[in-house]
């Protein structure tokens, strides 16, 4: 016998069974006495009053582009370089006219250690 043959008739058995067995697990279900499950309703009533809603007047595109503009042009006139310091381990503190944005530009000398690579490798 053919191994195709024999797995043919193993899935015809298997599904046979499975349909008797899902027939006879309905029919119980089917048969069973469903019990009767009586809880008392129980009402709540509240009454909400609501607070009148004081609406502040909506502001046009342009206002509200000018607020943030205003926003941020007052953290730039606060800020300075002593803000941005300390990022990582050490301070930056950039030494000279360094050019790393051309193609002749090279980037400052130095050496970074595996755990400041490690530590941006995680965030």
């Amino acid at each position: 016998m053919k191994t195709e043959a024999l797995k043919k008739i193993i899935k015809e058995a298997v599904r046979e069974a499975i349909q008797e067995e899902l027939k006879e697990v309905l029919l119980e279900a089917v048969k069973a006495p469903k019990a009767v499950v009586t809880q008392p309703i129980q009402e709540s009533i509240t009454s909400t009053t609501q607070a009148p809603v004081t609406q502040t007047p909506k502001k046009s595109l342009k206002e509200q582009r000018q607020s943030y503009l205003d926003i941020i042009g007052e953290t730039g006139l606060n800020m300075n370089s002593t803000h941005a310091q300390g990022f990582g381990n050490k301070p930056f503190n950039p030494t000279g006219n360094i050019d790393t944005t051309s193609a002749n530009g090279a980037l400052p000398s130095g050496e970074v250690n595996m755990n400041q690579i490690m530590g941006l490798m995680t965030k």
